[in-house]
């Protein structure tokens, strides 16, 4: 009985564009190493020329018709992209949720300390997550715990929006505020 045929190995994709004998096209629009625009000319030609200056021949654009090639030095080419990737990865916010804790019958300074807190949170770009947490027989009046929950929502209005709105959980009410 014969064995059906072993499949060749694939060459592993590589990832960015393709390079000098990758580019398989009939015809390439040709930019030269000084940025100036050749014209429409055959890939082979396109390759001759980027040969005799001693550089390579990089797909910019793909998916233009004919795809757009350029004439320069890939290893500098990949650095500059690896150290645009990296700038915009520092310049990039990672949001997060910082939680304050509330009780029903919080006292009047307690509050403001809290209000302060959550005003510097939201002022840096994070999200506010106000855990209001009942004890007891203050669980008889849930009333209480939603007025201060409005009352956070009130005066943080113009900076945040609500993302969640107060619900219960167990025994605590939760409400999510992010900023605008």
């Amino acid at each position: 009985m014969a064995r059906p045929p072993v499949p060749a190995a694939q060459a592993p994709t590589r990832d960015g564009p393709r390079i000098n004998d990758e580019i398989r096209v009939p015809q390439v629009r040709l930019i030269d190493q000084h940025g100036e625009m050749q014209g429409v000319m055959t890939a082979r030609e396109a390759l001759i020329r980027a040969y005799d200056v001693g550089l390579d021949l990089v797909e910019i654009s793909p998916n233009a018709v004919p795809p757009v090639c350029k004439i320069l030095d890939y290893g500098k080419y990949k650095y500059e992209q690896q150290k645009k990737a990296n700038e915009a990865r520092k310049k990039q916010k990672v949001v997060e949720i910082k939680e304050i804790k509330v009780r029903p019958n919080i006292d009047d300074h307690d509050y403001d300390v809290k209000m302060r807190q959550m005003k510097t949170f939201i002022s840096e770009g994070d999200k506010v997550k106000v855990t209001l947490r009942f004890r007891g027989r203050e669980m008889a009046h849930q009333d209480l715990g939603a007025k201060v929950l409005e009352r956070i929502r009130n005066e943080l209005t113009e900076t945040t929006k609500v993302e969640q709105f107060p619900r219960m959980e167990n025994r605590q009410m939760i409400m999510v505020l992010a900023p605008k």
